[in-house]
């Protein structure tokens, strides 16, 4: 997610910093980033030099005092565990100047849980891109009682010159409006999955043929990975208490097996390169 948002900022004329712990996870998001804008310029989306341009204005980095001290937004994607942002907004709310708006791309996270931990809850806010950025034509902007209206039109301009649209949410709840729709299809799917009423395969291609939906429910969390769905549940449930919302089975033995989906070459489905 970090790397195709860096780009999208890049591309919008931003100059923009990508930062990760990893120096091998950079340089995979390079050559990523890479191989996508080369398929651009071919597919005439882009110019080659504007493909050049964008990489200009775009540097990567593993020091995160180096990549957010002069940053006049933070649009944060990392793990989705709260204790590991909260400690990271804490953090940064001592490198960045005071002005600095913070963004959290979390998915079901909201931002309230977050801004606490910093001087400046005014300036916090969620903008959650959906995967992948590059190609999904969506931002859900979501605010706090404590988000400022000038942050609200400060972060919506952003969508609009990044070329995405903001959809602006003046009230918070957990997984705002794509993901409870989704997590409420995918819990649905897994339990039909796991009473045996029908296969994974079976229920994928139901929802595709008969709901016109591009992926199917276990595709989609293959895509998405079944470590970042597990997260995901166990955030919600952590809020809820709810049993529904209790992480499904199936997930959990996913994740202990390593069989994280697309990205580990065996998820629900086999994947070879």
């Amino acid at each position: 997610m970090g790397h195709q948002i860096a780009m999208l900022c890049a591309l919008g004329g931003y100059r923009t910093k990508l930062q990760d712990v990893s120096k091998e996870a950079l340089q995979t998001a390079e050559k990523s980033l890479n191989n996508v804008m080369n398929r651009w310029v071919k597919q005439t989306k882009i110019t080659n030099e504007q493909k050049e341009e964008a990489f200009s204005r775009l540097t990567f980095t593993t020091h995160l005092e180096e990549a957010a001290r002069d940053a006049d937004l933070v649009i944060e994607a990392i793990v989705e565990k709260l204790d590991v942002k909260r400690e990271l907004f804490q953090r940064l709310d001592l490198i960045t100047p005071s002005h600095t708006i913070f963004a959290t791309n979390s998915s079901t996270i909201v931002n309230s849980l977050l801004a606490d931990v910093t001087k400046r809850p005014e300036k916090v806010c969620n903008m959650h891109f959906f995967f992948p950025p590059l190609v999904m034509d969506c931002v859900e902007v979501v605010m706090s009682e404590k988000t400022s209206e000038h942050t609200m039109e400060t972060v919506m301009a952003v969508c609009k010159r990044i070329n995405r649209t903001g959809l602006l949410l003046r009230k918070e709840i957990s997984g705002f409006v794509a993901n409870r729709i989704l997590g409420a299809m995918n819990r649905e799917a897994l339990y039909l999955y796991e009473a045996g009423i029908a296969d994974f395969k079976e229920i994928d291609h139901i929802v595709k043929k008969a709901l016109g939906h591009p992926l199917g429910p276990f595709e989609l969390i293959d895509l998405s990975g079944a470590d970042v769905v597990l997260n995901v549940m166990e955030q919600r449930y952590l809020e809820t208490g709810d049993s529904e919302d209790k992480p499904k089975q199936s997930i959990v033995e996913k994740v202990k097996s390593g069989n994280l989906g697309r990205k580990t070459g065996q998820g629900f489905y086999a994947y070879s390169k």
